[in-house]
């Protein structure tokens, strides 16, 4: 039979565990789950500056970590279903953004300013919160994991001014670089290069080339690819095969995406092995909760690589605004986890290296 692995965590809002284990049991395969505790994934945290032997800062590399030690245990090949976002329009940003730029344009600027004040007016915790309490009253298709982020995403897309401004608000990590470095600039990026070109004529379309293109490499592949690769275990990805790349894109965009869902067309092929109740499910990111983490047992270690002299003498990052998002973060006032990952991966290869 067919292996496959899966981790769990503790946190409901991270655990995918239940609905795999489901779903392999379903096609009889030779299942294997680990629970992970919050102190096995951050007994992985020091080992990523030699992982990754770069600033990597896509915090799903902890779990992806996780899952390809557990595989490495038992099997020395793995198939990874990357890929199939990007070909088959599967990231919520596909439709997101692409609402979001149909409908903006229409709403009064002031408006618009209101609703953000709005969105950021609350932490995403507390509006996760809230949606704990709606989300048995809400249609399925509007219910969504992790609701407080999203709205803190969206609040983001509404200052953008152009489909462009869109999709780099909702790519971007820290929307102006050159704020928080000592001295220098944004070098121009393959990503603003390809945007500046022609590219395919549907916005979803392009968004979908540009991850292909960038997000996918740089992003995805690399972190699976290192992450297994540290544990002796080959990753192969078989959606990447030239003749599946080369179907998805001679498709037309509506069998891709369809009412409001990803991945239309492969959905349909899945729906031949797997009941639909097993497989329509709000998407969720392969990530653990960091944001938790860094003000409870992360704190210290998060607090000695943002302390204000070491990011002063390291002589590339400017203190006051990372140790301001910091303050924000730990009091609970904002979320800043995705901003400041990045910062302190930065600092942790730094010491390392």
């Amino acid at each position: 039979p067919v292996r496959t692995f899966t981790i769990g965590f503790t946190d409901p809002a991270f655990d995918e565990s239940p609905a795999a284990r489901a779903v392999a049991a379903h096609l009889g395969t030779e299942h294997t789950e680990l629970q992970v505790t919050p102190g096995d994934a951050m007994a992985v945290i020091p080992k990523l500056p030699l992982v990754y032997d770069e600033p990597f800062s896509d915090s799903s590399q902890i779990p992806t970590f996780l899952v390809s030690e557990l595989a490495r245990r038992h099997v020395t090949v793995s198939l990874s279903g990357d890929a199939g976002d990007e070909l088959f329009g599967g990231y919520n940003r596909y439709f997101w953004a692409s609402r979001v730029h149909s409908n903006v344009g229409r709403v009064p600027v002031g408006v618009r300013h209101i609703a953000r004040t709005m969105f950021l007016s609350r932490s995403p915790e507390a509006w996760d919160r809230t949606f704990r309490i709606i989300n048995p009253l809400l249609p399925a298709r509007l219910r969504t994991s992790r609701p407080g982020n999203k709205l803190h995403r969206l609040a983001d897309l509404l200052k953008a001014d152009s489909p462009e401004g869109i999709y780099r608000s909702l790519v971007a990590h820290w929307d102006d670089p050159s704020s928080i470095m000592q001295s220098g600039r944004e070098p121009v990026s393959r990503l603003e290069s390809l945007m500046a070109a022609d590219g395919p004529g549907v916005f979803a379309e392009r968004m979908m080339y540009w991850d292909l293109l960038t997000y996918l490499p740089g992003d995805v592949l690399t972190k699976v690819d290192r992450a297994a690769m540290a544990v002796s275990l080959e990753s192969r990805v078989p959606m990447l095969d030239h003749r599946v790349v080369e179907f998805a894109w001679s498709l037309p965009l509506h069998f891709r995406i369809r009412d409001g869902v990803g991945k239309w067309l492969l959905r349909q092929v899945l729906y031949r092995r797997v009941p639909r109740e097993l497989m329509d499910r709000p998407k969720m990111g392969f990530g653990v909760p960091i944001n938790a983490w860094l003000r409870g047992p992360l704190r210290d270690w998060a607090e000695d690589l943002l302390g204000e002299r070491a990011l002063l003498e390291d002589g590339y990052l400017l203190a006051g605004p990372i140790r301001e998002r910091w303050a924000e973060h730990v009091k609970g006032e904002q979320d800043w986890a995705y901003w400041l990952w990045d910062v302190l991966m930065f600092q942790a290869w730094r010491r390392q290296h």
